[in-house]
């Protein structure tokens, strides 16, 4: 399956049923258990949240934040640059980094197109800088792919933020309760945001923002062209900051159906913020009813989304008699949108990662692959992280992160029992580091989306993701011997007792 799901021969959602197929017949797990791995909480969870990032684009509620929040910030290069970044980063805690950068891509066209007609900098290459053939696009020049690049970047940094921001995550939640069902500590929503999110997101985000301010926009470098380009276009911020009002005017006021999706959005998040938040009773403890997972937050507000329509024009028939005028309304979340846009093919790809993940277990092939790197005991914890970081961020480059999660954390997870330390200490590291796709337009949906939008070739992308990548490491690798101690405390007293016996 990973040499499938790496080289693509057969569509990556056929592989991830493959399980159904081989476990029964190997005699590792009967059909009644492999199945019901293709359908969990975790997976359940994961469609939950999709469909309520559809419904925010359905009701045209993240062009309206895009927007506002670009016009508050400034509209010089710079300033626009920091925008858009910080908004797509923001956007992609909550919705999928694919859908956030797809969002962000024709507000920076739109953007460029200004510039150019402005002739703020210089939008496009030169045949002598790029040669182009008759017929092909134009290519944008180091400034402009700037924009792309701080969008596609920081969609991907910000799925790391939150369980639901990218499929990865939640990837990993399966996993690991999969494996280590037993241990007290569980990844749930308030503990990994609050580990993931100050660090590995915000300081990350910061410091690509600069990196590339330094390398494409001629930050601290006065003399360079580039800028020189981008100082010439701040003196026509007030051309650009013109139409993207004329674009935000256009939205028109505040809908009814804008704003019940955002309070129901914000609903979404404090449910699973407040489920269990360690610091205090979550209302799941308050309820006392069997264990709720983080399924059941989350479909309740895509049930609520389906219950309340887009306008309420039908109480002005409330103090008339009949004949009453029939007419249908229309819910927040249409299901034919649904349909159309949830990439159904993740169910499959996520769900075939946990039933090979508890194939693995059962057979002892994860643990023979976990003894069979016993040989790094002997290293200190931290260069064990930084050997397993290192490892994910290659292994990304070539793949789809949640197949290469799929193939990583099992081995990872079988790694920490061999070392003898908590299995958070080796494997979320890992799982954020299988996140920071940033060289090659396989890695991640965000690399693709805006090599295919802006025609960016790849040899730009390659070289503009060395430093992020090298961001990455570094954080993560920090975070891991030290803010995660105060997050997780009990990885300092392992190994635990139970959990040796077990």
């Amino acid at each position: 399956m990973a040499l499938f799901w790496v080289t693509e021969c057969m569509p990556l959602y056929l592989t991830s049923l493959l399980p159904i197929v081989f476990l029964p017949i190997f005699g590792i797990l009967d059909s009644n258990a492999v199945c019901r791995l293709f359908f969990t909480d975790t997976l359940i969870m994961f469609l939950g949240g999709l469909f309520v990032a559809l419904a925010v684009e359905y009701s045209n509620l993240h062009q309206r934040i895009a927007l506002g929040t670009i016009l508050v910030v400034g509209c010089s290069p710079r300033r626009l640059h920091f925008g858009l970044s910080m908004v797509t980063c923001f956007i992609s805690f909550w919705i999928s980094n694919s859908a956030a950068t797809a969002m962000m891509c024709p507000i920076v066209k739109a953007i460029l197109m200004e510039m150019d007609a402005q002739n703020s900098f210089q939008v496009y290459m030169t045949q002598e800088e790029e040669r182009m053939e008759e017929g092909d696009p134009p290519h944008l020049s180091k400034v402009s792919m700037a924009f792309y690049f701080g969008v596609a970047y920081s969609a991907t940094i910000g799925g790391t933020g939150t369980l639901i921001g990218t499929g990865t995550n939640l990837t990993y939640k399966g996993l690991y309760e999969t494996r280590f069902p037993n241990i007290k500590e569980k990844v749930d929503f308030p503990k990994f945001m609050m580990y993931a999110m100050p660090f590995v997101s915000i300081v990350n985000v910061l410091l690509v923002f600069l990196t590339l301010q330094v390398t494409h926009m001629g930050l601290w470098r006065p003399k360079s062209d580039v800028a020189k380009q981008v100082k010439r276009g701040s003196i026509s911020k007030s051309a650009t900051k013109l139409v993207l009002q004329e674009r935000y005017s256009a939205l028109g006021r505040w809908t009814c159906h804008e704003i019940q999706v955002g309070i129901i959005f914000v609903m979404m998040i404090l449910l699973l913020f407040f489920q269990r938040p360690g610091f205090m009773k979550g209302w799941a403890d308050v309820l006392n009813t069997k264990h709720i997972g983080g399924a059941s937050p989350v479909l309740i507000t895509v049930i609520v989304l389906f219950a309340l329509p887009t306008q309420y024009t039908f109480f002005r028939y409330c103090c008339k008699g009949p004949p009453f005028t029939g007419r249908s309304m229309d819910a927040c979340i249409s299901w034919i949108f649904l349909h159309n846009n949830t990439p159904w093919g993740l169910c499959f790809l996520l769900g075939g990662g946990f039933a090979l993940a508890e194939g693995s277990k059962v057979s002892g092939m994860a643990k023979m692959l976990g003894d069979s790197l016993a040989f790094i005991t002997v290293m200190p914890n931290s260069l064990i992280i930084a050997f397993i970081v290192v490892v994910s961020l290659f292994c990304t480059c070539f793949s789809a992160n949640v197949a290469i999660c799929n193939i990583l954390i099992p081995i990872f997870s079988e790694m920490a029992v061999t070392v003898k330390v908590h299995p958070l200490t080796l494997t979320l590291p890992a799982a954020l580091a299988i996140s920071m796709s940033y060289h090659l337009p396989v890695s991640t949906p965000p690399n693709a989306i805006i090599c295919g939008y802006a025609y960016i070739k790849t040899k730009y992308l390659a070289v503009a993701g060395i430093l992020p990548t090298l961001w990455a490491f570094i954080i993560i690798l920090l975070n891991s011997i030290s803010w995660a101690h105060i997050i997780y405390p009990t990885i300092k007293k392992f190994p635990a007792k139970e959990f040796l016996e077990k």
